[in-house]
């Protein structure tokens, strides 16, 4: 019997639904849901650039808060796709990585 784990599927509309759930009532009146795509996008571009996503492997790996970070709000500040402050940027990113948590992608164990 494999002890592999399961390939978790990471669902964009679940994620939006859940981070904005996580954002103030402040930050949703600025905030919306094609903001929060499009950080999902620079999110996922990261960690492609960085060979953090490889289809059909559940390897795990580390991921740098800081290095995801400057990367998705440099990008986003060069882009200017969307307005969002840092705090922002962050909020959302620690949306995401509380969903990913809630669906078994991201570990809480250091």
């Amino acid at each position: 019997m494999s002890e592999e784990k399961d390939l978790i599927e990471f669902d964009d509309t679940e994620a939006i639904s859940f981070i904005m759930n996580t954002l103030t009532e402040e930050q949703r009146k600025r905030i919306d849901e094609e903001a929060v795509q499009y950080i999902l996008d620079l999110i996922c571009e990261y960690y492609d650039q960085n060979g953090l996503i490889e289809e059909d492997t559940v390897d795990e790996a580390e991921i740098a808060e800081d290095d995801i970070f400057n990367f998705v709000s440099s990008l986003a500040a060069k882009e200017q796709v969307v307005a969002l402050s840092d705090e922002d940027i962050r909020d959302i990113l620690d949306g995401e990585y509380g969903y990913g948590v809630s669906i078994g992608i991201y570990s809480d164990e250091e």
